[in-house]
C-alpha cells in the first residue's frame, strides 16, 4: 500500500496495488474514481465521460485540455488524476447547456468566434477564469490570458471580441439582478 499526502487540505490518499480512489467534484457533481498512479487528469475525465476536454498535444502546448481547477485554469494532460483528489473541477460542460449556454458561449457563438471548436472549450474556460478575476479586462489582458491556447483556424481577433462581448453580457446580467 502507498500513502500519498496533499498538505495543502490534509487529504490522505492510499493506494492498493497501483491504483488510487479519488473523489472530486466535477461540474458540481461529486464523485469517485479509481485512478492509476500516472494517470493524467484528461484521460480520467474522458474515461469517466468528459468529451469536452479535448486531447491534443499531451505536452502542455496547445490549451485543447485546460479545465478548471478550484477556479484555475490548468492543463489536464500535464495534471496527474490523483492531485484532483478533494478538488472541484470544472470542464467546459459545466458552464451552460444547449438551452442555457453560459454568456462565454453565447458571445463565442454571437462573434463567430467559433470554428473547428476543439480549442474553444480551452479558450472559454480560460476566459471564464479571466472573468472571475478581472470582469473588464483590456485587449492586452483578453491576449495574454489567450495566449496558451492554440489555434489553427483563427487569428485570434474574434475570440478577443468574444471575451470583450462576454464581459458586458456578464455586467448586464449582474446590473440587472442587483436592480430587482
Amino acid at each position: 500500500m502507498t500513502a500519498v499526502r496533499k498538505t495543502a487540505k490534509a487529504i490522505s490518499l492510499t493506494a492498493e496495488n497501483g491504483i488510487f480512489s479519488i473523489e472530486a467534484a466535477v461540474n458540481g457533481v461529486r464523485g469517485s474514481w479509481r485512478v492509476g498512479a500516472e494517470d493524467t487528469l484528461l484521460s480520467a475525465l474522458r474515461a469517466n465521460g468528459w468529451k469536452g476536454v479535448k486531447r491534443g498535444c499531451d505536452t502542455g502546448e496547445c490549451g485543447s485540455c485546460t479545465v478548471l481547477v478550484d477556479g484555475t485554469p490548468e492543463l489536464a494532460c500535464l495534471k496527474l488524476a490523483v492531485s484532483a483528489h478533494g478538488r472541484e473541477i470544472t470542464t467546459i460542460e459545466g458552464l451552460g447547456s444547449p438551452a442555457e449556454p453560459h454568456p462565454l458561449q453565447e458571445a463565442f457563438v454571437e462573434a463567430g468566434a467559433v470554428q473547428c471548436g476543439f480549442c474553444i472549450p480551452g479558450m472559454i474556460l480560460v476566459s471564464k477564469a479571466l472573468l472571475d478575476k478581472n470582469p473588464e479586462p483590456s485587449e492586452t489582458q483578453i491576449r495574454h490570458a489567450l495566449d496558451g491556447n492554440l489555434c489553427r483556424c483563427t487569428g485570434y481577433v474574434k475570440q478577443v471580441e468574444a471575451v470583450r462581448l462576454a464581459a458586458g453580457k456578464i455586467k448586464n446580467r449582474e446590473v440587472r439582478r442587483a436592480g430587482q
